[in-house]
């Protein structure tokens, strides 16, 4: 239990990535709070599950990531946090010239933004504690680009360089802050895809998986949930102490390409 004591906020985490960081986390002995937008039984229940399933202490608090105001609130309802994991993400695909202003804007008010109001409303309260962790789920799009995902792209690269910039700030002061960038990653809206995918292609499952889905991930095979939970764990533990400002790429081999 090398988390006991510390509260982890996760953002964007009642589903895929999120969600399975947060249960890594509550696994590692860590009070955690779990958080998206909407505000349904369902969501408080999800948490109580996962509070049954790991012994930890685990609530759930609403709040939309495209709001400022709503980001910061969300640090301040949690009591302030140890570790602050910012997930929350949303895509959009269309080429620059036709890529809706509406759907730019929010992208990088959910993928990018979000990540500056959370962390600029913990940080307080890690230094007052001289500790703290805050990871950024950035993506292997924040090291490289694809076409037709311009506000994606831009927003990861941005997550990278906020990440940067905050571990230089708070460097010798007990706070980390580090970037995880994934590839491809199996969770259950990649899961959706593949049938689809099958049929418009042709082909079965593990074809479509290792030739379509993972054509730019070398492995040819996903990252899970549960891997880059234990990522987070391990750059929370005292053995990450003296990584900060960096990125760990969890994606198979794509960014060596």
């Amino acid at each position: 239990m090398i988390l006991k004591g510390k509260r982890a906020v996760v953002t964007g985490s009642n589903s895929g990535i999120g969600l399975g960081v947060a249960v890594e986390l509550a696994k590692a002995g860590a009070e955690v709070v779990i958080n998206s937008f909407t505000d349904r039984p369902e969501d408080h229940a999800l948490a109580a599950q996962i509070a049954a399933d790991t012994g930890a202490n685990v609530r759930y608090i609403a709040a939309d990531m495209s709001k400022g105001d709503e980001c910061r609130a969300l640090i301040e309802k949690a009591g302030g946090c140890d570790i602050l994991v910012n997930n929350a993400g949303i895509q959009f695909v269309a080429p620059v010239d036709e890529f809706p202003v509406d759907k730019w804007n929010a992208i990088i008010a959910i993928n990018l933004s979000s990540a500056f109001h959370t962390t600029a409303a913990a940080l307080p309260g890690m230094k007052a504690k001289g500790w703290g962790r805050v990871i950024n789920i950035a993506s292997a799009h924040g090291l490289t680009a694809s076409p037709f995902k311009s506000a994606y792209v831009a927003a990861k690269h941005g997550v990278v360089g906020l990440t940067k910039t905050v571990a230089l700030e708070v460097a010798g002061k007990g706070i980390t802050c580090n970037a995880i960038c994934p590839g491809y990653v199996l969770t259950p809206l990649v899961e959706a895809q593949i049938p689809d995918t099958m049929k418009q292609y042709n082909m079965d499952r593990e074809t479509v998986i290792r030739e379509v889905m993972l054509q730019r991930q070398p492995s040819r095979q996903f990252a899970t949930v549960e891997q880059l939970g234990g990522t987070v764990v391990f750059l929370s533990s005292p053995s990450a102490d003296q990584i900060t400002g960096t990125t760990i790429s969890v994606d198979g081999g794509w960014t060596a390409l």
